[in-house]
């Protein structure tokens, strides 16, 4: 039950370790004329991977995370880290924000700093966990950490803290973990708030049962998310069917060579963004990974979610949607009930707190603002 204050030290040896190993690097060869088709192109690894050992300060970014005071507990026999960051503003209601792949806590912070102290509107205490497996909540304590099984350590983290009531936010797992405690926690929690954007959509409805449902493909909208399950199957899926199917064996590139997990990571931002995330923030992102081998054991977590049947059951709760690059295809997709909250926004993509964190935020303002 016991809660400890966490700062990251990354001793020196492991960054000198880091800046050994990209300088070390064995390049392959590349195809003339394919660019992203066969995955992200050389100049694309090789600029980042010089930026990552030359010119990004991890000390700088390590300082900037410390900013936000941080702690552990162990829940159901699994260490879990977690940001809890608490606004000094009266009125101000509990906000549980969870990641998504491959994403850490770091994703959040330009976020907190406008859900904290806002120039107007609603104020949040913001607890923001490091999801099993993943970042500071390693090591991975064993088998079976579905998105469930977080679920019910987050209403348990929430309770330790203290919250009689509280928001959740997410996306990506981050949403589908919200989602659930949503349900299973529903006599503590406020509302819940979703982002997504039309190719997680699709990307979606290709593995979570029930969700393509009822589609035609002589209705042209629902022919054109056909097209993307299909396209997402065939062309970009390629990255989760292996962690879904062989975790350990990629684990070896993942922990073993910042070039491949530099590589695996930035492909999966290039191709979920569509506004431009600062690279600091990415390598900040792939730099966590890096430091505590979380590359593999968060593989190991998407190959349970794979391999379970446990997807929760539809909330109660009020909820909330924020689609970012938004078409006519996500309301056929995504289940919102009737009066839900939906916005939707011309651009941003699968990471809109990296993206947009302002139109985030202010769409969480409005959302839990009128909220009890």
């Amino acid at each position: 039950m016991s809660i400890g204050p966490f700062r990251i030290e990354i001793p020196q040896d492991d960054i000198d370790h880091l800046h050994d190993r990209l300088a070390q690097a064995r390049w392959p060869g590349e195809l003339p004329g394919v660019g992203w088709t066969r995955g992200i192109p050389l100049d694309e690894v090789r600029e980042l991977a010089e930026y990552w050992r030359t010119g990004y300060d991890w000390r700088a970014q390590e300082a900037r995370l410390n900013r936000f005071p941080q702690f552990v507990t162990e829940i159901d026999g699994q260490r879990i880290h977690f940001l809890h960051v608490r606004s000094r503003r009266p009125g101000a209601k509990a906000l549980l924000v969870t990641h998504g792949y491959p994403s850490s806590v770091a994703e959040f912070l330009s976020l907190i700093e406008l859900l904290v102290d806002p120039a107007e509107g609603q104020a949040f205490h913001v607890v923001a966990p490091s999801l099993p497996g993943y970042a500071f909540s390693t090591p991975l304590s064993g088998t079976g950490w579905t998105m469930g099984r977080t679920a019910r350590a987050w209403a348990e983290l929430m309770d330790r803290l203290g919250y009689e009531r509280y928001g959740l936010h997410g996306g990506d797992v981050g949403g589908g973990v919200s989602g659930i405690v949503a349900d299973l926690d529903g006599d503590h929690v406020m509302g819940l708030h979703v982002v997504t954007d039309p190719m997680t959509a699709a990307a979606t409805a290709t593995f979570l049962p029930g969700m393509a449902d009822g589609l035609d493909d002589g209705d042209p909208v629902d022919k054109l998310i056909l097209e993307r399950m299909e396209e997402f199957d065939r062309e970009g899926s390629g990255y989760l069917k292996i962690q879904n199917t062989r975790p350990q064996t990629i684990g070896y590139g993942l922990a073993d060579s910042p070039m491949f997990l530099l590589a695996w990571i930035a492909e999966r931002v290039h191709v979920s963004t569509d506004l431009p995330v600062d690279r600091d923030q990415v390598l900040t992102n792939v730099s966590l990974h890096w430091f505590t081998g979380s590359g593999a054991t968060a593989a190991h977590t998407l190959y349970e979610q794979a391999h379970t049947s446990d997807w929760g059951a539809p909330p109660t709760v009020p909820q909330g949607f924020a689609v970012f690059g938004a078409d006519e295809t996500v309301r056929k997709l995504v289940p919102a009930p009737d009066g839900a909250h939906w916005t939707e926004f011309e651009r941003g993509g699968h990471f809109p707190a990296m993206e947009a964190p302002a139109l985030l935020a202010a769409d969480l303002r409005t959302f839990f603002g009128p909220l009890r």
